[in-house]
């Protein structure tokens, strides 16, 4: 059987190696247009941060380690052109300009995602930047070290945009975040919790809501020199743009391949698409969301990898659901430790799911040992049910992984009067003998 893979990042790399694990009679070939393989994105604001020199700690595996386990890569090979007809794809090789075709039974498609760009005036100044490869990493730690540059805008408040602001801070640099909503990191967490965490972003920048780029502006040189908004002008030296991603749907997009309104290819639980043979995973792909079983786009590292290993296996010719997402994630900013999982009150209230929430302060440990700090949980749970449909958290030390035991506790259905008494772990410098994952269960009860 010969099984093609588009794209080597987390999924078509988690892909491949299950699939020649499983079926190693099997060709498996992987086409990638770049020269990095199994790179993690999730890494660069901390190695633009400096937490660590060299970049090759964001590989986790290399092209030779792939072909010595079998797997045919080919880095600098971009395929032009998906014919479901013939079961062919067309291939340039970058480096000779030699166009090919190549036959494939089964076909993944893991293109991923590329950054949205602003639809503004002066997205092609210089020192206009986005994040997504390694080399814009590289080129962004390198003009950091500018002597001019002092004042740097970030556009959104998501994940990328509140990592790399803690990012630069630690560089130095004096940091102004723009946020077209009302709140950082709008969706993820409801206005209880992001308020704590837009708390933590201001000790150490400027935060601007409700302040939705207008326009780049630039000088005679062409370099940005101030960025325009809802909310006015500021003067800066440079802008990184974190807005978020979409599909890379280059390839597939005339293919009428079933979609989601943003070109997210839809998936069935074993990673087909609408297409015969033709399989999908990683950031270009939808995911199942496990409350509700409905396609939904979640740009993450944890679902390209899961779905990206499904997949393998059933391009192997096995029969593995993917069981679905919570869209559990975290991050820290400065200080602030925060996560979430399974659904917000907002997002239930759209999909019109009854629902009552708690959200509860306490400490992340004993006050007799030093380090306590500030705790907030949020816990959504469906009023009729009482079953936990999603919980989000802000603090100090250890407050970001409790989200682990909350994300159990969405995924296995458990109610909240079951999460009141669960047995968790005590010792004074971990946490406190009701830790607050059991008092809000409480409080809810």
């Amino acid at each position: 059987m010969r099984i093609i893979i588009i794209g080597a990042e987390a999924a078509g790399a988690s892909a491949a190696a299950k699939a020649k694990r499983l079926s190693p009679n099997s060709l498996v070939r992987v086409y990638e247009k770049s020269a990095v393989i199994s790179f993690g994105a999730c890494g660069l604001p901390y190695f633009i941060g400096d937490s660590f020199s060299d970049p090759d700690e964001m590989i986790s595996r290399t092209p030779e380690q792939f072909v010595r386990s079998g797997v045919d890569i080919r880095t600098a090979h971009e395929v032009l052109k998906i014919d479901p007809d013939r079961k062919v794809v067309v291939v340039k090789n970058l480096l000779t300009d030699v166009v090919t075709e190549d036959h494939y039974d089964r076909l993944l498609i893991a293109t991923g995602a590329t950054p949205a760009v602003l639809p503004v005036p002066g997205m092609v100044l210089s020192h206009v930047f986005t994040l997504k490869t390694l080399a814009d990493g590289q080129t962004i730690r390198k003009m950091l070290d500018e002597p001019d540059i002092r004042h740097i805008a970030i556009v959104g408040a998501g994940y990328i945009g509140l990592e790399m602001a803690e990012a630069l801070v630690s560089q130095g640099k004096k940091v102004s975040v723009f946020e077209r909503c009302d709140s950082v990191l709008p969706g993820a967490f409801d206005a209880e919790v992001s308020t704590v965490i837009a708390q933590a972003l201001k000790t150490q920048c400027s935060l601007y809501l409700n302040a939705g780029i207008t326009a780049l502006n630039g000088n005679r040189e062409g370099r940005v020199c101030s960025v325009s908004t809802t909310a006015g002008e500021y003067p800066v030296d440079a802008v990184i743009i974190a807005t978020g991603v979409h599909p890379d749907d280059t390839l597939y997009r005339d293919l009428g391949m079933r979609v989601l309104a943003n070109g997210a290819i839809v998936t069935d639980e074993y990673g087909r698409t609408s297409i015969d043979d033709i399989y999908a995973a990683g950031d270009c792909a939808a995911v199942r969301y496990r409350l509700t079983q409905a396609p939904v786009y979640r740009p993450l590292a944890t679902n390209a990898n899961k779905a990206g290993r499904v997949a393998g296996e059933n391009l192997a010719g096995g029969r593995r659901p993917y069981p679905g997402t919570l869209g559990t994630a975290g991050l820290r900013v400065f200080n602030t430790e925060a996560a979430r999982t399974g659904i917000t009150e907002q997002e239930a209230c759209k999909q019109g799911i009854p629902c009552r929430t708690v959200t509860v302060r306490d400490k992340n440990h004993s006050n007799y040992v030093p380090g306590q700090d500030d705790v907030m949980l949020r816990l959504v749970y469906d009023s009729v049910s009482r079953q936990l449909l999603g919980a989000q958290i802000a603090g100090g030390s250890g407050a970001a992984l409790r989200i682990n035991t909350l994300a159990l506790a969405v995924w296995s259905g458990m109610r909240v009067d079951e999460l009141a008494m669960v047995d968790f772990m005590y010792a004074p410098p971990f946490s406190r003998p009701w830790d607050i994952v059991n008092v809000a269960a409480n409080v809810a009860g």
